[in-house]
């Protein structure tokens, strides 16, 4: 115990030495089991199954009380519709893993969630969560991690057939914590260490594979840390089999801050003190020990020092779901943290929810009910996981012998209204929600034309499929707008003109206030070098190196290539080589020949507008995608317009969101549906668009500047999770930015998702956390 305390403590040169210790165990290990050099992660989905419990912890943003989920217009429970709507689309992806996480025993303080499990037929929310893991691994093959909170010897024989891995963190066997008021546990009383130390034994004596760890920097000490290690490693020993015990693997996890909780003014856990505990899990644990850190919970800069001291799984990652849990924290995409992977030295691998032990010793550890389940997903050489996406079966059963469920899966009922009324489109909706490629033409337009309840359920189902994907977090970039066609290579007094000079005051001014991106779109006068496309970049970044750019239209970027003789690829090339990181996908109304014709026949054409986006995509340049409805275009030609933009996805992969725009008069402001009020136009816009690219393309926003403030916070609740950006109209001629005079400042954004009970999330152009700059974000 006090060698693991001092060694928490150490500084300098221990520091150093203990990390090289740690790694040299951890590589040890990794030799011994086959797989010298490999991290592991699990390529899951996140199903919250209910966001209810009856615990109070003090940094939770996870869960809600019933009055919550009415204001959010939130199930009690997910229904087995809404779960398999989720999984399918991620046993699409190749996920393997269903990760089951939900609040402890709601139906023990809430009256709602008791009431809900009786109307369902069930004893009790745990087994509700094992007709759940049955279902998903019946209808999809994917393998079901349970994480249901505090459990009985009893509860974990009832989960075994279901989930062959099953977890819950100890987080720290602190009783101040737990004891004394005001602390992070008080109050919560699945958090009595001894409560939880005795889930351990439980799930020793039943042979479970069991997921543990601590999290570090919630008011714990440093004698805490050590104490809390030390009880797992000695409750995985007692539990031993031919050397392996049933802890799989120890999760060391950093406290990160929260909004809107009573723990939102504590630091987040030092990091340092935080590798410490990396390194001192490794050593306590041992060779054989999986040691677990979530790299969302981190800078992707810090990923060396994690590795360096002793970490060898990533845990879940999921390409489809958020981690609900810690909303604010996007996923990596898999593809860089496997190429930081590799530049670390280690090579990325997928592996199941069991780890490979267990897989190989099946008969020990998993129900016989799961062999052949686990066995199909698993790599019979390495135990890790195969390639490819799992399959599930059409008698609906894991096992012919085996009830799906202990009880009837419920049919939630929809939102309706009056009886009988909407019951096509909910069909449809849900039927979209389940599948968004399994909708022909005319359902699509149907579904555009939705009015009064139907419309009602549309929206309320395309909010369900965001929630449970992308998450709850409201979303916003810090950025400004520069106006490339107001470039004079001289000061002239013509409004909106600027020079270089102004570019480089414009970018060192937006990174002062906080801002994180730069867009520059729009042409450059045919009398101006078509060479400052570049010029501007180049200035933005030498002025603001951090800023990002976000730069330049598939117009734009034809017109540099046809003007200077660069071909497109070469401008393309040229643009990145000035510092472009991501473009616009705009210069576009929608996706038809017809409609450029009669509304924007001075953009693009069409063919040439795809080219150049998909050029753009394959040299690594993300973008965005966008949509102007509501003038000439009919429902199918706006069905046709998501279904080539899905199209062009599956091919690059690289749009970052969909932004459905409503054209401005002359042209623009006509309904769809005859008489239709304008803020149901938009609902039914957005919500169509949540539910046609799901899968797809992650992130639908919102233009708030078109719509205005009020009608944004009602399209949030159709299915966007986004508003775009704060458009800072800056301290230098604020003029040169298209839309200049409609600042959303970040206080008001966060005001926006206040008031929906929603998480909110500065974030980066790419959705990624952003890094602390010099300036700060204007309130």
């Amino acid at each position: 115990m006090e060698d693991a305390e001092l060694m928490l403590s150490a500084t300098g040169e221990e520091f150093e030495r203990l990390l090289r210790l740690a790694a040299s165990v951890r590589d040890a290990g990794l030799a011994m089991a086959g797989r010298p050099r490999v991290i592991t992660y699990s390529r899951k989905v996140f199903v919250p199954l209910t966001t209810l419990c009856r615990d109070r912890c003090h940094y939770c943003v996870f869960v809600d009380t019933p009055g919550q989920l009415l204001k959010k217009q939130k199930p009690v429970y997910m229904t087995p519709e809404q779960v398999l709507a989720v999984v399918r689309q991620g046993q699409a992806m190749g996920c393997k893993e269903a990760l089951l996480t939900l609040g402890d025993r709601p139906e023990e303080r809430w009256p709602e969630a008791r009431a809900w499990l009786d109307a369902h037929g069930y004893a009790s929310t745990i087994e509700y969560v094992g007709a759940i893991a049955r279902l998903i691994t019946a209808e999809t093959g994917m393998l079901a991690h349970a994480n249901p909170g505090v459990m009985s010897a009893a509860e974990f024989r009832m989960l075994r057939p279901a989930s062959p891995s099953m977890g819950m963190m100890l987080e720290t066997t602190s009783r101040r914590l737990y004891e004394e008021p005001g602390a992070v546990h008080y109050g919560s009383p699945d958090k009595d260490p001894v409560v939880r130390l005795a889930v351990l034994e439980a799930a020793g004596r039943e042979r479970v594979p069991f997921t543990t760890g601590i999290l570090v920097g919630i008011g714990e000490t440093l004698r805490d840390r050590a104490e809390s290690l030390i009880a797992i490693r000695d409750a995985n020993e007692r539990h031993m089999h031919d050397g392996q015990g049933h802890i799989q693997e120890v999760i060391v996890q950093n406290f990160r801050a929260k909004p809107r909780t009573a723990m939102q003014d504590a630091p987040d856990a030092d990091l340092l003190e935080y590798i410490a505990a990396v390194a001192v899990a490794r050593l306590v644990m041992g060779p054989n020990m999986r040691i677990q850190v979530p790299p969302n919970l981190s800078d992707p800069a810090e990923f060396d020092l994690l590795v360096r001291a002793g970490a060898d799984d990533w845990g879940g990652v999921s390409p489809l779901t958020a981690d609900h849990v810690n909303p604010e924290r996007p996923w990596p995409q898999l593809e860089e943290l496997a190429a930081r992977t590799a530049e670390l030295g280690f090579e990325l691998r997928e592996r199941l929810t069991a780890h490979p032990e267990y897989v190989g010793d099946a008969a020990t550890w998993i129900d016989p009910v799961l062999h052949e389940r686990v066995a199909d997903l698993a790599d019979p050489g390495s135990g890790l996981a195969r390639e490819g996406a799992p399959v599930g079966n059409a008698s609906g059963s894991t096992d012919p012998e085996e009830p799906v469920a202990s009880a009837p899966l419920p049919r939630e009922p929809r939102r309706l209204g009056p009886a009988g009324s909407g019951r096509p489109v909910a069909s449809l909706a849900e039927a979209a929600a389940a599948d968004p490629t399994g909708l022909d033409d005319d359902e699509w337009s149907l579904l555009l034309g939705a009015v009064g309840a139907d419309l009602d359920a549309l929206a309320a189902t395309a909010d369900d499929v965001r929630r449970y994907t992308v998450g709850e977090a409201v979303s916003i970039v810090a950025n400004r707008n520069l106006t490339s066609t107001g470039f004079r290579a001289a000061t002239t007094d013509e409004p909106g003109a600027f020079t270089l000079d102004d570019v480089a005051a414009i970018a060192a001014d937006a990174h002062e206030l906080g801002a994180t991106e730069l867009c520059i779109q729009g042409l450059i006068p045919a009398d101006q070098d078509p060479r400052a496309y570049l010029d501007i970049v180049r200035t933005a970044k030498r002025a603001a190196p951090g800023l990002h750019v976000h730069a330049y239209r598939p117009q734009d970027v034809r017109d540099l290539a046809d003007r200077a003789g660069l071909g497109l690829d070469g401008a393309i090339e040229a643009l990145r080589g000035a510092g472009v990181d991501t473009v616009p996908g705009t210069g576009v109304k929608v996706l038809s020949e017809r409609v450029r014709r009669l509304v924007a026949s001075e953009d693009l054409e069409i063919d040439r507008w795809t080219l150049g986006i998909t050029a753009a995509h394959r040299a690594g340049l993300q973008s965005t995608a966008v949509l102007f409805y509501g003038h000439v275009e009919t429902a199918a030609e706006r069905v046709a317009h998501l279904r080539m933009l899905r199209t062009i996805q599956e091919t690059t992969g690289g749009f970052t969101e969909f932004v459905p725009i409503p054209l401005p008069g002359p042209a623009g402001g006509v309904p769809l549906v005859p008489g239709r009020d304008p803020l149901d136009e938009h609902r039914a816009m957005v919500a169509v668009s949540r539910l046609a690219l799901s899968g797809s393309i992650r992130h639908i926003q919102i233009p708030w500047t078109r719509v205005g403030r009020t009608t944004a916070r009602e399209l949030l609740r159709a299915g966007g999770d986004d508003l775009g950006g704060t458009l800072f109209d800056g301290r230098v001629k604020p003029e040169a930015g298209i839309e200049h005079g409609q600042e959303l400042p970040l206080a008001d954004a966060a005001r926006i998702a206040a008031s929906l009970f929603r998480p909110f999330r500065q974030r980066t152009t790419d959705y990624r956390a952003p890094r602390p700059t010099k300036g700060s974000a204007r309130p």
